[in-house]
């Protein structure tokens, strides 16, 4: 299947990267088809709403920069989403003219069932994340506990 971008004009995505999201994204409840394009050679992806060409997010999984984070599926999100055992987590992405101050939404998460093509983005209602989670807030402390502090 071909999907027109704004970022890649038109993309070819195969069936299994196109992912439904019957209730859409918070603000975009209408867009309910989106196929899932991985940033080559990063750790990067970008959800593109396969109707609206100009309709992307940039995700990355939260893992990659928070080792430690972890929440636990409701049992009414698991239904929705249809997990029997498979599951893909990814955090929004916000991108600042300062790449260091970019940070990734760690208190709503999107996430896939691959085995069913289905997704939701979750909020976790009474965690300690927030929506504006540095991405390299790790990587610049250790590179001040190197340097001695600043």
């Amino acid at each position: 299947m071909f999907i027109q971008t704004s970022m890649w004009g038109e993309v070819e995505v195969q069936e299994k990267e196109i992912y439904q999201f019957p209730k859409g994204l918070p603000g975009f409840e209408e867009e309910t088809e989106f196929a899932l394009i991985p940033w080559e050679d990063t750790p990067f992806s970008y959800l593109q709403s396969v109707r609206e060409k100009e309709l992307s997010f940039l995700l990355v999984s939260p893992f990659t920069f928070a080792s430690d984070y972890s929440f636990e599926l409701s049992e009414v999100d698991k239904e929705e989403l249809q997990i029997d055992e498979q599951v893909a987590v990814f955090s929004l992405v916000t991108i600042h003219s300062q790449a260091n101050k970019s940070t990734m939404n760690l208190l709503a998460p999107v996430v896939l069932n691959p085995e069913k093509q289905v997704g939701k983005q979750v909020v976790l209602h009474q965690s300690g994340y927030d929506t504006r989670h540095l991405i390299w807030a790790e990587e610049q402390e250790d590179a001040k506990s190197v340097k001695g502090g600043v």
